[in-house]
């Protein structure tokens, strides 16, 4: 997994959204062991306790669970995760949406536009 930061958002919650990302598109499996919290943060290079702050955050949402002795795990509930990819894909689509209005274009110049690229 590659991390990189921005300025203008707290790291851990950068963290969140990476390993989302990673779970939704398939990179982290359901049932997928996780690495310590020591090694996701040496290899994101952060500080233990933000990564472990993120990934408390993301059992908090369901998406990974902890087995006392065993470590972290992606959840193996499917559905929680589409749920999770369809939040995140309505976010990029009112983004994109958002833009090509600041652009100026209107409803049907955006679908006419979608479907001359398709």
């Amino acid at each position: 997994m590659e991390w990189v930061f921005r300025n203008d958002l707290p790291i851990y919650s950068q963290l969140v959204d990476r390993i989302k990302l990673g779970i939704v598109s398939g990179a982290l499996p359901p049932g997928a062991r996780l690495a310590s919290v020591r090694d996701l943060a040496m290899e994101a290079g952060v500080n233990p306790n933000t990564m472990q702050r993120a990934l408390q955050e993301l059992e908090r949402e369901g998406l990974v669970f902890s087995q006392r002795t065993a470590g972290r795990f992606v959840t193996e509930d499917t559905a929680a995760i589409d749920e999770v990819k369809k939040t995140l894909a309505r976010g990029q689509i009112e983004s994109f949406l958002a833009g090509m209005k600041e652009l100026g274009f209107d409803r049907e110049e955006i679908i006419a536009l979608l479907k001359e690229d398709a």
